[in-house]
């Protein structure tokens, strides 16, 4: 039996992934591999709970999964499947949902948010218990978060200490990984906006199945500040910046180090620099991608559901005992 705490994290297949998923997920998702057992899943449910084109939404579940796979996720060392292929997420989810303040769920940010993009539904309302049971249903020890999920993390303790008080032991109080590398990528048209999957403008996200010409192009056009020097600051120099830990993160190299060689040489050669090095990291991966045949990605997937699904009956059957349903 392994000491190794276990480690939960999911991603909705909304769009294409981009170099923000690699940077702030994928990356972290594989060398966790090395410290923890580790928990992935597409989460297709919580995806629903915007307006979708069903043949759109089934392709994109299975190339999020084929990404995963291809920025270096190992099957036989990871769990990874499809939200909805464990009903027993759901059936948490009402458990946990009888004990959730109505008060919690409304004073959800990312709520507010997308209630007003795409108006109010039950769904949008409750899928922080779903994200909630996400994580319980493995009775995990951590997850990793960043800023703009930390409401939804502190919703799970939550509940997890109340059902802990009011039934018995039965979860880990789950604890905050915070992320090493990959906080954000911002858009490169807009670098106080996130870089986003659904964004208008083409040129602002880079995907890790675009070409390298594809890349070039749209890092050489990333919006900067009028100056031509390269220094860290954000304040000042937020698109510089935001290239430089992109440039970081693909060429190993530290900051200082950039800015260094990069200083007064200019925007044009810097943003080529910063293309090249890109263009490079990602190619292995979109080439993974491309060799993987959708058959074969469907089999991974739903022999790690049958394996997911030996931990998820077991929380179900202990939650249910607890709760008197046993």
């Amino acid at each position: 039996m392994t000491d190794q705490k276990l480690v939960f994290s999911g991603m909705q297949p909304t769009g294409g992934a981009h170099l923000g998923n690699l940077i702030g997920a994928f990356s972290n998702w594989v060398s966790m591999q090395e410290d923890y057992q580790t928990i992935y899943c597409v989460v297709d449910l919580h995806a629903m709970t915007t307006p979708y084109d069903p043949a759109r939404f089934s392709r994109d579940r299975l190339n999020l999964a084929k990404m995963i796979l291809a920025a270096g996720v190992d099957p036989e060392r990871s769990l990874l499947y499809y939200q909805s292929d464990l009903p027993q997420h759901v059936e948490l989810t009402w458990i946990l949902g009888t004990m959730t303040g109505m008060g919690q769920l409304e004073r959800m940010t990312q709520y507010k948010e997308k209630a007003d993009k795409s108006g109010q539904n039950l769904g949008l309302f409750a899928y922080p218990v779903l994200m909630a049971a996400d994580i319980l249903i493995h009775r995990v020890h951590a997850v990793p978060v960043g800023d703009d999920q930390t409401q939804h993390l502190e919703l799970t303790r939550d509940l997890a200490e109340r059902f802990n008080s009011r039934f018995g032991e039965v979860f880990p109080i789950p604890e905050r990984i915070t992320p090493e590398i990959g906080a954000r990528v911002m858009s490169l048209q807009d670098p106080m906006a996130k870089m986003s999957k659904s964004d208008s403008n083409s040129k602002a996200t880079v995907f890790l199945t675009d070409t390298a010409d594809e890349i070039v192009k749209k890092i050489r056009s990333a919006v900067t500040d009028t100056g031509t020097e390269v220094r860290f600051d954000w304040k000042e120099k937020p698109g510089i910046s935001n290239l430089l830990e992109i440039f970081a993160y693909f060429s190993g190299r530290s900051i200082d180090d950039l800015v260094s060689e990069y200083h007064d040489g200019g925007y044009g050669n810097f943003k080529l620099a910063v293309a090249e090095a890109v263009a490079k990291g990602i190619e292995p991966i979109r080439e993974a991608y491309e060799g993987m045949s959708d058959d074969e990605v469907s089999k991974v997937m739903a022999s790690s559901a049958q394996r997911a699904a030996i931990s998820a009956d077991a929380t179900i059957e202990v939650v249910k005992q607890a709760v008197g349903l046993g």
